[in-house]
């Protein structure tokens, strides 16, 4: 893959913020309600979740092609995948899969964990799937938002 796949720097907090915005509003918030839509444009301009991203307790890695973020996946509470978004004209290009991949390393080699969570939307459950998830109860939906909690063993 020709794209540089790394831990975002401060500056990148935003454009990353914003890549994401408007991927949810092309492919997730169909799925989700008003209140829903409002409560992940909430989460994602959080000041403090910003804080946490400066201080080092919410990781975030970016992929890039040049300069530009094409894709971004987090980490929260020790071993939660959050925000992982690619690009549109990104997608089906493993960009999402490489994000996902060096997570997934990074939570094996150096947290420590054996397990990777998250609450897939509605149409990212099938990419979980393909990359080893598996579902660990039916969706739920709360606060407007239709998830599905997913894990993968390492």
């Amino acid at each position: 893959m020709p794209y540089l796949v790394r831990w975002a720097a401060r500056d990148e907090w935003e454009p990353a913020m914003d890549m994401i915005w408007r991927t949810f509003l092309k492919y997730e918030a169909g799925d989700f309600t008003e209140e829903g839509i409002e409560h992940f444009f909430d989460f994602i301009t959080d000041r403090d979740l910003y804080a946490a991203f400066l201080k080092g307790e919410y990781r975030l890695m970016v992929a890039l092609d040049g300069g530009r973020i094409i894709g971004a996946g987090s980490i929260r509470n020790r071993n939660v995948l959050s925000l992982l978004f690619v690009e549109e004209a990104y997608h089906h290009r493993g960009v999402g899969s490489a994000l996902l991949e060096k997570l997934c390393e990074y939570l094996k080699t150096e947290a420590g964990e054996r397990v990777m969570s998250l609450q897939a939307a509605p149409y990212a459950v099938e990419f979980y799937r393909r990359q080893g998830f598996a579902a660990v109860g039916p969706e739920m939906q709360f606060s407007g938002i239709r998830v599905t909690l997913m894990e993968k063993k390492f």
